[in-house]
């Protein structure tokens, strides 16, 4: 792969790059528009780790997504000063900036399509068309096996790539129309749902975008010279800078999950500060950390400088495997090629440890498999049956699929003939749901509670 097409500014949707009209580049414009879109802003209200948490200190996808976009600019700028180090031809082009504005946007969107109750809502989803009557009767109408995995291994990777590149801003093709270079960043796992093929690496363990949307990758991955992988038909080698996405999502949950649980006091000042000490290293100054007033200020010390000190570290071992990476021959994750890998790993092990199955995680994450069971039972059910019976369809049903907008059914409310765009449309609706929207509607439709009481 070549940097020179890695970094281009042409817009999927647009024939040529936007000419530079402005000090703002391309790909800062990328980073404005996903800031200012509707499906950014429902990340104020979707789960990180705590769902729902009463407590306004603790993250959200919103907040995770911006540290998340703040740790890689730092990483990509780092990286940009060094690649074009390496290859002075590319300066008159681009600016170490520029691979960094790419990465900040890539992070901002990384989440983008996590159903209500984060990983939870995509299990409650794939569990529900595996498991359930109606989910395993909707998939025996799908005569392609390719569509029917993108239901069975249900991926907000995949969903976060249609809601940029087609359901925010529909009329465009290419949706919001963001650069190639951010969109290739972007996707950590090139590839389709079907066939399974080689899981092996990181950028294989996922599929990244839907057999509807697959076109459009396409499109993307041609523009950028993203190298394919050797016979596996829709699956590609990651964009470089997706490697960085990754690292910069994996520094900040790690480190930051635990200052969460430790403000919530799921977890002792002792056993966060000594693992994020052995993180920092030699970047911890025990004079200033002993100096701080309390523990949560010294918490927040410890918590920068780790994260500044695994930033450094992550950018050198990109650049240690830079060559192999362009040439398609590295897919693990940066993180496990860095000194303090150890300490890195000791957070994620805490975290598993003692957080991720507190009982307050657990039960919002058990009512979520019903809520978003239950959403999908009503809805999906209700739009069969106007498909299949039309005006005649039940009475409920009619009433029923005027809670969903028309983008999600068809024009008019006029469920589409094909059933995998009918599936396709409700999934779209119900995952783009907030947590406090899910249960809100939940409750309304099951009669738990009512408008207005």
């Amino acid at each position: 792969m070549q940097w020179a097409r890695l970094l281009s500014s042409r817009r999927l949707g647009k024939p040529e790059a936007d000419p530079r009209v402005s000090a703002r580049t391309a790909f800062q414009r990328d980073f404005d528009r996903l800031v200012f879109s509707s499906a950014f802003r429902r990340l104020q209200d979707k789960t990180q780790v705590f769902p729902l948490s009463e407590n306004d200190y603790v993250r959200t996808r919103l907040t995770h997504s911006l540290e998340a976009a703040s740790v890689g600019r730092s990483l990509g700028t780092q990286v940009g000063e060094r690649v074009l180090a390496r290859r002075p031809e590319l300066c008159e082009r681009f600016d170490p900036a520029d691979f960094g504005a790419i990465v900040a946007a890539a992070c901002l969107c990384h989440d983008i399509g996590n159903p209500p109750f984060g990983h939870t809502g995509e299990d409650a989803i794939r569990h529900w068309f595996e498991h359930s009557p109606l989910g395993r009767a909707s998939l025996d109408r799908l005569a392609d096996p390719a569509q029917c995995a993108d239901f069975l291994a249900f991926e907000g990777n995949a969903q976060g790539f249609r809601i940029v590149t087609r359901l925010q801003t529909p009329a465009n093709h290419g949706g919001m129309q963001l650069t190639c270079a951010t969109l290739g960043t972007f996707t950590k796992y090139p590839r389709a749902a079907w066939p399974e093929g080689d899981r092996h690496g990181a950028g294989a363990r996922k599929h990244g975008f839907f057999q509807d949307d697959a076109p459009l990758f396409a499109e993307v991955a041609e523009t950028l010279g993203l190298l394919p992988r050797h016979g596996q038909p829709q699956a590609w080698h990651r964009h470089p800078l997706a490697f960085l996405v990754e690292a910069a999502d994996d520094i900040c949950y790690r480190v930051i999950d635990l200052e969460d649980a430790f403000r919530l006091g799921l977890l002792g000042y002792h056993e966060v500060a000594e693992r994020l000490a052995a993180t920092a290293g030699s970047a911890v100054d025990s004079h200033r950390l002993n100096g701080l007033g309390n523990d949560k200020e010294r918490i927040e010390y410890l918590r920068a400088r780790a994260i500044n000190g695994v930033v450094d570290q992550a950018v050198e071992a990109f650049m240690a495997h830079e060559e192999a990476i362009l040439d398609g021959r590295f897919d693990d994750h940066l993180l496990d090629h860095i000194p303090s890998r150890a300490g890195v790993d000791s957070l994620l092990e805490l975290a598993m440890e003692k957080v991720y199955v507190a009982h307050q995680v657990v039960e919002i994450e058990a009512a979520g498999f019903r809520v978003m069971g239950g959403l999908l039972d009503t809805f999906v059910e209700a739009v069969e049956q106007v498909a299949e019976h039309g005006a005649r369809a039940p009475a409920l049903a009619d009433v029923l699929i005027r809670l969903v907008p028309e983008q999600f059914i068809g024009r008019g409310r006029t469920p589409a003939t094909d059933p995998y765009r009918r599936i396709l449309g409700l999934t779209d609706f119900v995952a783009g749901m907030t947590d406090s929207y899910a249960i809100s509607l939940f409750k309304k439709i099951t009669g738990i509670s009512l408008p207005g009481r």
